[in-house]
């Protein structure tokens, strides 16, 4: 893993310019300069205050922290207006007095306002590489000079500015905005220049204001930096993430009484900034993802997992490959900076490895299930996972190319692998071999060793979901009759780990625990795939082990570009980390941590979920052509925004993404993010700003219906999925159906009565036994000219004429593909549609008659051609016999 480099960049032209004295003085704003508020903004302080004034008695119970900063907003705001001719700069104590009389009953105005200095001190940071910036120019004799638009007293400055990092500060003058009655703006900079009687060029000036720190100073010849907190692209990470930006806006969510945000908001950007320009934007959008987003939930979640193994008295965590590179790391530099004995170590293990060493090869259903939960199998590669030859199973000499994709099939491949005691045998000699394989893997590690078997525990730490690897683990542990348990600390879990606790098991979530908080379980474990491969090491996914115990990965099928946009992600993470642990370093432990603290978890948890739920244009246009690896014995690779739904973007709308499968689509909302419309409308549904169902046609819901026929003429249950329009005026339905023999589907598109317009159906399936799926297409008219029609008619074209709500049209997809049947299908409709009367009542469409004859010779064509194929001339003849039969009869 390269190592991005980390600082202050913004700051590296102030240092060349220190060391070679072309400066003589230094100038420095205070505020998000020299220092820095553990808030989200200044204003957020104010919140604080009220709780510390109500846990002192000094304001009344009512006043909840947003009522104190509102009333403090205010007070400042009526405190500069009424100085009239004597200019807007107010003192603190200008501010109280402006407070409403009795509000705080008869507690004097200086101990109002020592409360609120008091908290500013608690709050107050000192900004490290700003630190740097002075020891640099006192070594060379550089005055140093704080120019700032203040309403502190020069006492209360010196007593928020005294502080070790900074050293003494007897020699270095202050130019207070309220003690010359002017701020930067409007002519304190003039004042400076006067009073040091200096030349603008002598000067060079840090702060974070755009105007009053760069644009007036500038003009005045003074060179300037901008030290930017926040930039465009920072800002819109805090707006979706509902974090108010403006300086008076809404009151902050998720502020600790204490710690407020624990500096999260301003370390982000520094982290962000904290990065060397790339060669490409893509590279850029991947540090900040890092920096901004994951770092900061990484940066919690390891301190979680080490202060929980330092309580517990754990010594050593194990992190699960091949997340564990890095989470290992993590968590090493939490402990170190913390002063904690606890050292994590990366362990190979993987989903796959530990399902089959827990497998226990005499039950048929375990089997069956193992063998589903790789991803279109064939039966080659089934036997192959479970070390078998072809002519092992006899049984299953013709279906080898047969891929796994309904139940049917994956019974009779478990019946006939389970069938004989003989076959029982060599899969328990194969589970046998993986699971010892696996554990001299883990005593190579240490993860076995004579302090893990006298501690009794083994704790491992992934990121989570379902808990698959601590409860295979666990179960392996225990055939083999080693006495440790497995434990688990991890991101987050959802109801899948119900089974690890069923199981006596220990397993804790950082942001959610066992599907709670529910919408934080729901996001993070419907799209973990970005998370995953944010965090996973650069190397294929774990298959198996060697004889002596050592890994064996599968493929990787990244390409140099995702590699490289992965590192740097990473990067990210540990540049942020980096800067955390700068800030826990140097407070001598004082700073507070991110593990135990609700409202810390709360914050972590909105980011992660507004980045998942609410993904930029930029990141969709990044992580959307990732890869994902299926892991699990199967080949099969898939990118993060799927190429078979591009085309379908225009068709959907926001509830289209919450009904699509996970096969389907890994990350939703990366798909709404690469459409302006729909990604305006998510974004609106995610914020609460407008309710799921305003994008929801008006009256009662109506579905698309999917029903199958198999061999034995028998018509299936239908599958079901809601239709809606979109704010094109299209509609879209994809639905998926599994069965072995599978001859027909029949259709009811709209769901109730209506005209629609299908611009295309594409049926993707899996057809007598061929290892790759087969893409069928019906999008010309004649395409649809053959079909049978139930209920609806075809009007011409692309056009047809639905009169029921069961109405529906008929796709021969066995026919179609060339096969007598298919086992499974994935059904995609791209529609418009005209909805009419549910009475039926309504005025009809004339029909084109040419069109009409032409579909019903297509018909009678196609027919006889299926006669012919299946019993010859005679097949014809029967066939024309009912044909003529049906006409005499209707003569009658």
């Amino acid at each position: 893993m390269t190592t991005q480099e980390t600082g202050c960049p913004l700051l590296d032209n102030v240092h060349r310019i220190i060391a070679d004295r072309t400066c003589s003085l230094l100038s420095l704003d205070i505020f998000d300069t020299v220092l820095w508020r553990r808030v989200p903004r200044p204003t957020d302080t104010f919140a604080l205050l009220g709780s510390r004034l109500r846990d002192a008695g000094l304001c009344p119970p009512w006043m909840t922290d947003a009522t104190m900063r509102r009333l403090r907003i205010a007070a400042e705001n009526t405190a500069r207006r009424s100085r009239d001719a004597l200019g807007t700069e107010v003192s603190l104590f200008d501010i109280w007095r402006a407070m409403p009389d009795g509000m705080f009953g008869s507690t004097p105005l200086e101990q109002l306002v020592e409360a609120e200095v008091r908290l500013e001190r608690e709050l107050t940071v000192v900004d490290l590489d700003v630190a740097e910036v002075v020891k640099a120019a006192r070594k060379q004799d550089i005055q140093v000079v704080l120019v700032s638009d203040t309403y502190f007293t020069e006492d209360q400055l010196a007593h928020l500015l005294d502080r070790p990092e900074l050293g003494a500060l007897e020699d270095v003058r202050i130019f207070r905005s309220n003690q010359h009655g002017a701020d930067k703006a409007s002519g304190l900079w003039e004042i400076v220049l006067r009073d040091l009687d200096r030349s603008p060029e002598q000067i060079v000036h840090i702060g974070d204001h755009e105007i009053a720190d760069h644009e007036v100073p500038a003009k005045l010849g003074i060179r300037t930096v901008h030290y930017h907190r926040l930039d465009e692209a920072y800002a819109e990470v805090l707006k979706r993430e509902k974090e108010p930006v403006g300086p008076f806006g809404d009151h902050a969510p998720d502020l600790d009484d204490l710690d407020g945000d624990f500096g999260i908001t301003s370390l982000r950007a520094k982290a962000v900034h904290s990065g060397v320009p790339f060669t490409t934007s893509a590279l850029d959008v991947a540090w900040r993802y890092g920096a901004a987003v994951l770092g900061p939930v990484l940066t919690g979640f390891a301190e979680w997992a080490a202060g929980k193994a330092h309580e517990a008295g754990t010594r050593r965590l194990w992190c699960s490959m091949r997340e564990g590179e890095l989470l290992s790391r993590l968590i090493n530099e939490a402990a170190r900076a913390r002063g904690w004995d606890v050292e994590a170590r990366p362990v190979w293990l993987s989903r796959f490895v530990t399902s089959l060493a827990g497998l226990d090869p005499h039950d048929t259903d375990a089997v069956h299930a193992f063998i589903r939960t790789g991803y279109r199998l064939t039966v080659r590669q089934a036997l192959s996972v479970l070390k078998l030859q072809p002519g092992d199973v006899p049984a299953l000499a013709t279906e080898l190319d047969t891929v796994i994709d309904n139940g049917d099939i994956a019974d009779r491949v478990a019946r006939a692998l389970t069938e004989t005691p003989h076959l029982c045998n060599r899969l328990a000699v194969t589970v046998t071999a993986a699971r010892e394989h696996m554990i001299k893997s883990l005593r190579d590690a240490g993860a076995l060793d004579d302090a893990a078997l006298a501690g009794g525990e083994l704790t491992l730490v992934d990121l989570g979901w379902g808990g698959t690897i601590q409860y295979q683990l666990a179960r392996a542990l225990e055939i083999a009759r080693i006495d440790v348990r497995v434990s688990g600390l991890y991101l987050a879990t959802d109801n899948r780990s119900e089974r690890v606790y069923l199981a006596g098991l220990r397993a804790e979530g950082y942001l959610a625990q066992a599907g709670h908080p529910a919408h934080v379980a729901a996001i993070v474990t419907r799209s973990p795939e970005i998370v995953e491969q944010c965090v996973n090491a650069l190397c294929g996914s774990l298959i198996g082990y060697t004889d002596d115990g050592e890994p064996l990965l599968g493929e990787a099928s990244d390409s140099p570009s995702q590699n490289a946009e992965r590192r740097t992600v990473q990067d990210g993470i540990l540049a942020f980390q980096h800067m955390w642990n700068r800030y826990v370093t140097a407070s001598g432990g004082a700073w507070p941590d991110l593990g135990r603290p609700q409202a810390a978890r709360d914050r972590l948890a909105r980011i992660l979920v507004a980045a998942l739920e609410s993904p930029t244009a930029d990141e969709a246009a990044v992580f959307g052509n990732w890869t994902h690896e299926d892991n699990f014995g199967s080949s099969l690779v898939t990118t993060l925004l799927p190429a078979d739904l591009k085309p379908a973007v225009p068709y959907l709308a926001p509830g289209d993404l919450d009904d699509l499968d996970m096969r389907d689509s890994f990350w939703p909302a990366l798909i709404a993010a690469s459409d302006t419309g729909l990604g305006a409308m998510t974004r609106a549904i995610a914020d609460g700003a407008i309710d799921p169902e305003a994008f929801e046609p008006a009256g009662e819901p109506y579905e698309t219906r999917l029903r199958y026929r198999t061999a034995d003429d028998r018509w299936h249950d239908p599958i079901r999925r809601r239709v809606r329009i979109n704010h094109n005026g299209l509609s879209f339905a994809r639905l998926a159906f599994e069965h072995h023999d599978t001859v027909d589907i029949s259709l009811a598109i709209p769901g109730r009565p209506a005209i629609v317009r299908v611009d295309w159906i594409e049926a993707k399936v899996i057809a007598g036994g061929r290892r790759r799926e087969q893409v069928l297409r019906w999008d010309r008219p004649e395409d649809f000219v053959g079909l049978h029609y139930a209920d609806c008619r075809y009007l011409g074209g692309n056009l047809m004429e639905f009169d029921t709500s069961y109405a529906a049209v008929w796709l021969p997809l066995a026919r179609r593909a060339g096969v007598p049947v298919v086992s499974s299908g994935q059904i995609t409709i791209a529609f418009a549609m005209l909805p009419q009367s549910m009475t039926g009542m309504g005025p009809r469409l004339p029909v084109d008659r040419k069109a009409e004859r032409s579909a019903r010779a297509a018909r009678l064509t196609e027919r006889f051609r299926e006669e012919y194929r299946t019993a010859g001339v005679k097949g014809v003849a029967a066939g024309a016999g009912r044909v003529a039969r049906r006409k005499l009869g209707e003569t009658r």
